[in-house]
């Protein structure tokens, strides 16, 4: 789609990664509050170092968790879709084609000079 931008024509990509990002950086920082809590309710300072390892841990489970697994599946599923392939997309010139073609069998005596007025009236669009 020529004339638009990256930002049209992947918003639904966009807003996901936006949404991953938001739910990422919340799940680190109440992990990290979390963690933070239980060292101190044991008379210990949270440490870095402890806390990433159990935060991957955690993160690690739960990409494995059925529940986010069928989320991918859905927005991957979603985002290809949105994107798809440019097999499954008909180009501009095949479908002027059509309609020129169209356009000769409703009316053979004016159809030639209606294709010849649009196409003076507005470019084509090329691929």
């Amino acid at each position: 789609m020529p004339g638009r931008s990256i930002w049209t024509r992947y918003s639904f990509a966009w807003v996901t990664l936006c949404l991953f990002v938001i739910s990422a950086t919340g799940h680190w920082i109440f992990g990290w509050l979390a963690f933070a809590q239980e060292a101190h309710a044991v008379g210990q300072q949270p440490t870095f170092d402890g806390y990433f390892v159990t935060m991957m841990r955690d993160t690690l489970e739960n990409w494995q968790s059925d529940f986010l697994q069928l989320i991918w599946n859905v927005a991957g599923l979603a985002f290809l879709l949105h994107v798809g392939s440019s097999q499954s997309k008909e180009g501009n010139e095949r479908m002027e084609a059509k309609i020129d073609a169209i356009l000769k069998q409703v009316d053979p005596q004016a159809g030639p000079t209606t294709i010849a007025r649009l196409d003076s009236e507005y470019a084509r669009e090329r691929d």
